[in-house]
């Protein structure tokens, strides 16, 4: 699909499921089921969005509202919108603009950014796209000296912000990646490759800008010393040696020194953790049903969260965002803001920034 007629499409859709549609057209099997696909039999990605039609309104009427305020403020930060954009992995796969196209739509609307570790896009020329402010998502992949070069070169661009997750002792068990042959893909056997290829010739406008954008980005973010910046290879082995525990929360601390989310919490016992050490907002999440398969959907979490948290830090909720309902149920259930993440990137994947863009609209109606 050329990208005259990709943004076209896009300004024809009318809600993030049209734009879901979009992005599985432009993008081959491997890329888009990374983005839309969960661990293991997707229970937990389906009841991220399906809890929200559990959850009605009770309307009152007759009540004029010549004006509507949706700023809130998240960890001392004044936004235009109740919504942040949330890390997306891979995002420069999706479409070459990736994270920076990303980052300046959420300025562009007056929210917040937050980049995370497996980015192609070096974190200084992210924050430098966006006019709002801008967070950085942690993993410990590398190991500890890389992961404090990386907080330390956030801290001198300017980030706001530290998100740690905390859900990722291992990777997800996400098993459209086996079928689509993501480990091949990554790895450095032709041969093994071959089966899998017919997907990238049968996606021509995706696969000529992936060409000209020179291929598979290192991980820019992630630098190695002695070593230069990861290949973006086998994620699931880094993630595997880079657990984070809350011991890791002290030298994060220090070596940050400013605001830190503790991101992927599901329960009021974690979210007091947290709190002991030293997190200055709590994200509800199960990483989009990403990574442990049967856990609750993140709506339901919630409260218990919220009651835990107790007004002492700032709740965020994480998880099934589709329309801007959605996002009025989560605060009226407890949360300062939520996080979107698959619904601006089905944007960003069908038309770059002004997917994005249009993804932030349709989240700003019901």
């Amino acid at each position: 699909m050329p990208e005259g007629s990709a943004k076209s499409k896009v300004a024809k859709a009318v809600n993030i499921h049209e734009l879901r549609t979009l992005a599985q057209r432009r993008l081959p099997n491997v890329v888009f089921d990374y983005l839309d696909g969960g661990a293991e039999d997707e229970i937990t990605m389906r009841a991220n969005e399906k809890v929200f039609c559990d959850v009605t309104f009770r309307p009152r009427h007759a009540v004029s509202f010549p004006q509507c305020n949706l700023r809130t403020r998240v960890l001392g930060l004044d936004l235009a919108l109740p919504f942040l954009l949330a890390p997306v992995g891979y995002s420069r796969l999706m479409h070459p603009t990736g994270e920076v196209a990303a980052a300046r739509a959420a300025g562009a609307a007056g929210t917040a950014y937050i980049l995370s570790t497996i980015s192609g896009h070096a974190l200084e020329n992210v924050k430098a796209a966006s006019s709002g402010p801008v967070i950085y998502q942690l993993y410990l992949m590398g190991g500890r000296a890389a992961a404090e070069q990386a907080i330390q070169r956030a801290r001198s661009a300017g980030y706001s912000a530290l998100a740690v997750t905390i859900d990722t002792p291992v990777a997800g068990l996400r098993e459209r990646d086996f079928h689509n042959g993501m480990r091949e893909l990554l790895g450095d056997s032709l041969l093994a490759k071959m089966p899998y290829a017919g997907q990238f010739l049968s996606h021509p406008a995706w696969f000529v800008q992936f060409l000209m954008d020179g291929g598979m980005p290192k991980l820019a973010n992630v630098v190695v010393p002695g070593e230069g910046p990861m290949s973006l290879t086998d994620v699931s082995a880094a993630l595997a040696k880079s657990v984070v525990t809350w011991d890791d929360f002290k030298w994060i601390r220090e070596a940050w020194g400013g605001p830190i989310i503790a991101k992927s919490v599901l329960t009021g016992e974690d979210a007091k953790r947290a709190i002991d050490h030293g997190a200055s907002a709590v994200v509800v999440s199960n990483h989009g049903g990403r990574q442990l398969d049967c856990v609750c959907a993140t709506l339901k979490a919630l409260p218990e969260v919220a009651r835990a948290v107790n007004g002492q830090v700032d709740v965020i909720m994480d998880g099934g965002v589709r329309r801007g309902s959605d996002i009025v149920k989560a605060l009226c259930l407890g949360a300062r803001a939520v996080l979107v993440g698959r619904a601006y990137a089905y944007g960003l994947a069908a038309g770059g920034g002004a997917g994005v863009n249009r993804a932030i609209k349709y989240l700003l109606r019901t």
